[in-house]
């Protein structure tokens, strides 16, 4: 069947997942910050994935004829957005406030503070050859699940508002053919 406007594919595009690559940690830090710590900051972020993963059709192809990064501007505003929305549901209010940790204090002028330096760790083999072999910890591992959770979740809306579209046009057609069948059949 030919669509005028190709369904969303139900995998993450390579681009997609580049762009969360990319942007993740700092979208990570500043939704902790703006909620206030790291406690919350999952279920704000995850939303802004989910809204940015449903609408990047759109914005790669906004990005095509405007010649500006609209997908990076989409991702702050619905960021800003899905904050406040998360402040409103909050039942007690949230406060933010910066707090600067403090170095400590610094020696006084003229003397050097003192050096401590630790224990020389015993050199194993196992020590030695660890530079040289390849890590198991997947960075990209988690970024692709972000990227994959968000895309799942943003396909699934695609699906419910295209069953609901569908639902909408079903009800308008019989609305439509009941009214015209009323006409055509009173007398006259």
């Amino acid at each position: 069947m030919a669509h005028l406007i190709p369904p969303m594919d139900d995998e993450p595009p390579a681009e997609f997942i580049a762009f969360v690559a990319g942007r993740l940690a700092s979208l990570r830090s500043e939704t902790a910050r703006l909620v206030g710590g790291e406690r919350f900051a999952p279920e704000v972020y995850s939303e802004v994935l989910t809204d940015l993963a449903g609408h990047w059709r759109r914005l790669c192809w906004r990005n095509r004829i405007s010649h500006r990064d609209a997908r990076t501007d989409y991702l702050d505003r619905r960021l800003v957005t899905r904050t406040r929305q998360w402040r409103e549901d909050q039942i007690y209010p949230v406060e933010v406030s910066v707090v600067r940790q403090d170095p400590g204090p610094a020696p006084p002028a003229g003397t050097a503070a003192p050096v401590r330096r630790a224990a020389p760790p015993a050199e194993t083999v196992a020590r030695r050859l660890a530079p040289l072999l390849p890590t198991t910890a997947r960075a990209e591992a988690q970024v692709v699940a972000e990227a994959g959770i968000a895309w799942v979740h943003a396909y699934r809306r695609y699906v419910w508002r295209r069953y609901a579209r569908l639902c909408g046009g079903i009800v308008l057609l019989i609305g439509y053919l009941v009214q015209f069948m009323s006409q055509v059949s009173a007398p006259g």
